[in-house]
């Protein structure tokens, strides 16, 4: 069984970076058809995705995130972790690590979250 945890401060100050990191067992980050996401959940709102990092270290951002974010890993502790810089109060909300599945990086119909951390809040206040 593969299970994710989310760790992290839970209020973080605007114009200050938020930092999160999920740590993952049962599974490795390095496992190749596989993506680990960050998504994120403001209060009254959907799922937003944030961005992912694959078994290489490559990674792929949210467009209206993606000058903002950052994802990195560390293969030693099986984690990786998001940065999100310049916070302001509408970046509160549930952040959350996934993985998601395929059997092939070009078969996009067969990609799946099939495992979720519990979420964490952040909050983003002064």
């Amino acid at each position: 069984q593969v299970q994710l945890q989310e760790s992290g401060p839970g209020l973080v100050k605007p114009s200050q970076t938020l930092s999160l990191t999920c740590t993952v067992s049962g599974g490795s980050i390095t496992t190749n058809y596989c993506h680990w996401s960050w998504i994120r959940q403001p209060p009254g709102k959907g799922l937003e995705w944030i961005g992912y990092i694959v078994y290489s270290g490559s990674t792929s951002y949210s467009p209206s995130l993606k000058s903002r974010t950052s994802i990195s890993r560390d293969t030693s502790k099986n984690q990786f972790t998001l940065q999100l810089s310049s916070v302001t109060p509408e970046d509160t909300a549930v952040y959350s690590c996934a993985r998601a599945c395929g059997s092939s990086w070009s078969d996009w119909s067969s990609w799946k979250y099939d495992y979720w951390g519990q979420g964490t809040q952040v909050t983003v206040s002064s």
